[in-house]
């Protein structure tokens, strides 16, 4: 059993975020969801994004840690979209991470952080291969520097693993449990 948190996307806690934790559940692993906007959920990616924007950076920075706070150094970080920036945030400044799981995003570079990737860190980045909110050669410099993976998937679907948002990919959502699940064995 890994222990994994997750960081949601610009529509907040949706019921399609739920859904994908448990699935990690189902295959045996601890998961718990950080909620950055209290409960506050979005029914556009736009106003989700405009939202984090007027939080701000440091107290979207804040709450990842006080999430992150109850949980040991060995855990898995991942998140979804906007929620990848701060899973990544944390497995390049948190000591300890066993990896990153990147969904919907992980385009920046390690030295977007100010400091290397983990020695011992994994990586998977999952994308749909037209995504217009992703940065692929961001992601794939991110891949490479990280010794990790970069997955994409058919189709421009930016939240295509939310079952509960209009781009939701039932094969390609089936494909990034099995390679999340594999990689939680792996490292965990």
């Amino acid at each position: 059993m890994t222990d994994v948190i997750l960081f949601h996307h610009a529509l907040g806690v949706t019921d399609g975020v739920s859904a994908f934790a448990d699935r990690i559940r189902d295959g045996g692993h601890q998961v718990t969801v950080g909620d950055l906007f209290d409960g506050k959920t979005f029914d556009d990616i736009e106003e989700g994004v405009a939202y984090e924007e007027e939080l701000g950076w440091e107290e979207m920075i804040a709450r990842s840690e006080a999430a992150i706070a109850p949980l040991p150094p060995e855990v898995v970080i991942g998140g979804f979209s906007l929620g990848a920036v701060y899973a990544q945030r944390l497995v390049q400044t948190r000591g300890g991470a066993l990896g990153a799981l990147l969904y919907h995003g992980g385009d920046n570079p390690p030295s977007a952080f100010e400091t290397p990737w983990p020695e011992k860190a994994g990586l998977q980045v999952h994308v749909s291969e037209g995504d217009p909110w992703f940065n692929r050669d961001g992601g794939e410099q991110l891949a490479s520097e990280a010794g990790g993976e970069l997955f994409l998937y058919p189709g421009s679907g930016h939240l295509f693993t939310d079952s509960s948002w209009k781009e939701y990919d039932e094969a390609s959502t089936d494909l990034v449990i099995e390679r999340t699940l594999a990689f939680l064995e792996r490292i965990g």
